[in-house]
């Protein structure tokens, strides 16, 4: 039996129990049907069948799970930061014992492939490790001190809060979001991505089995339009974290505009990693191919335009096309496969649609640019070139393993270039010139700039976007500022004349 064959029988026997029970809501540490009784399907990419019956929520359910937030509330608030700790650091482990579970869910769930899954479950847990060293201390402040006053400020958890998540990576993600909520002292109400609901299950179940108390992480599954819509809007739910679309993050503010409710949003991204002719050509191709063609290229921080000085564009973007051409495309429990199915068909459909307008623009299509197979989402990894910045494919978020490449002649021209879209999460930069790289990321539109590198994360650095590609940040301190009130008290130090009036 190949190492394939042994993969898909695992995940079969990790499937089996969400066919036999279907992927249901989890409210105050039961599980539970939609109240309707309605369900809907997730399917997998892989061939489209039927992995399982997931729970189809509406408002009804969202209440019942706000609801039991907010009982869970006042004991996980209070409880000492040190508590907290001891029980996420537990949270970790279970999730690090059970991470080839996770991954094998997530590869049948999402078509992303195994040699990156099998990371992210472990990175779910080093989230988990991280927020949790942090709880002991995340409700510390300042003191500040005049001649007459003493002033202290503190943080208080800011109440229960709604978390909803992508389709991409969503186990990571989820952790990412939930994990300093609840080590800030929040309790949470998820919904996961429609595409994507298996492992945000599994992760409530870990959570609670470590020890997480009954109705301090609640998960309803759901539609954007209905389940998502009740949440961003019920008063009780005091904040929203969203990772998704642009144009969503927006419909989210507006509905939770009544309530003044606080938004975190991390959004779309279309990012630049821009070549100079003096940089590591090597590094720079690598680094390249590796941020569009991981993960399916299905991630927000995806160098999705390449922008390379003219006088190398043609040798840098023959070498990325090679590469591209080498990708093994394929089952995502072959340890082999680097890209494997697109999420879903509505999603596959988007993605091949560029291939189309590509054409009609006059960019080439250098490799790829095609479906595979009749079944299931498989598209080749795929370079369009001579592209220039006002095409379609060089402006709007694809999500897939596509990448536009561009030429430009000099630093102002590619910084303009950089710069010319709507949105702004991250950027690349390769040069071994310090001055013009010191010059660039003074001016580059971005939340996050990697010089001479890919995508590294560090968890204490922030992150996240600038115009339509987010608001707020993750990680470090910025998490805890987003789920905690800051509070400041004022003490006399001596007295002082107060003014009188009437007299």
């Amino acid at each position: 039996m190949s190492v394939l064959d042994e993969n898909i029988a695992k995940a079969g026997a990790y499937m089996a129990g969400f066919r036999a029970s279907g992927v249901l809501n989890h409210i105050g540490g039961q599980t539970v049907a939609a109240l309707s009784g309605d369900t809907m399907d997730t399917i997998s990419p892989i061939d489209g069948s039927v992995l399982a019956q997931v729970a189809k929520s509406d408002a009804g359910d969202v209440d019942r799970a706000v609801a039991a937030a907010r009982a869970a509330f006042p004991a996980w608030s209070k409880l000492p930061g040190a508590e907290r700790r001891k029980i996420l650091i537990k949270v970790a482990e279970a999730i690090e014992a059970r991470a080839e579970e996770i991954a094998f869910t997530e590869c049948m769930d999402t078509g992303q492939a195994l040699r990156f899954m099998s990371k992210a479950a472990i990175r779910g847990a080093a989230n988990f490790r991280y927020f949790a060293d942090q709880a002991p201390s995340a409700e510390d402040g300042e003191v500040t001190r005049t001649p007459t006053q003493m002033n202290t400020t503190s943080r208080r958890p800011i109440g229960p809060v709604g978390v909803i998540t992508p389709w991409n990576t969503p186990f990571m993600l989820s952790t990412w979001k939930i994990a300093p909520a609840l080590a800030a002292g929040c309790t949470v109400v998820h919904k996961p991505a429609e595409f994507s609901p298996m492992t945000a299950k599994k992760l409530v179940e870990i959570a609670e089995e470590a020890g997480l108390p009954k109705g301090v992480l609640n998960v309803v599954n759901g539609l954007g339009e209905t389940a998502g819509k009740r949440l961003t809007e019920h008063p009780d739910i005091k904040a929203i974290a969203f990772v998704g679309e642009s144009r969503t993050g927006s419909m989210i503010m507006a509905q939770g505009a009544a309530t003044l409710k606080r938004v975190h949003f991390e959004l779309g991204g279309k990012n630049p990693v821009i070549v100079f002719d003096d940089a590591d050509l090597d590094r720079a191709v690598d680094a390249a191919t590796f941020m569009i063609y991981s993960l399916n290229g299905e991630r927000c921080t995806s160098s999705s335009r390449l922008l390379v000085q003219a006088s190398i564009y043609d040798d840098f973007t023959a070498r990325v096309a090679e590469v591209a051409k080498r990708i093994k495309v394929g089952h995502p429990l072959d340890p082999e496969t680097v890209v494997g199915p697109l999420i879903h068909p509505v999603h596959e459909a988007k993605v091949l649609s560029y291939f189309d307008k590509a054409r009609t623009e006059g960019a080439t299509i250098a490799a790829g640019g095609a479906k595979i197979g009749e079944a299931g989402c498989f598209v080749a990894p795929t370079l369009f070139t001579g592209a220039t910045n006002d095409m379609a494919i060089a402006q709007e978020e694809i999500f897939g393993p596509v990448l536009t490449a561009i030429p430009f002649q000099d630093e102002a021209e590619a910084l303009a270039l950089a710069n010319d879209v709507e949105y702004g999460l991250a950027a690349y930069l390769w040069t071994n010139d310090l001055n013009r790289a010191m010059r660039m990321t003074d001016t580059l539109e971005a939340g996050m700039m990697w010089v001479n590198s890919e995508n590294i994360r560090h968890l204490p650095t922030p992150f996240g976007g600038v115009k339509a590609s987010g608001i707020g940040r993750d990680g470090g301190d910025w998490s805890f500022d987003f789920y905690m009130e800051t509070i400041n008290v004022s003490f006399p130090r001596a007295p002082h004349n107060i003014p009188k009036l009437g007299g």
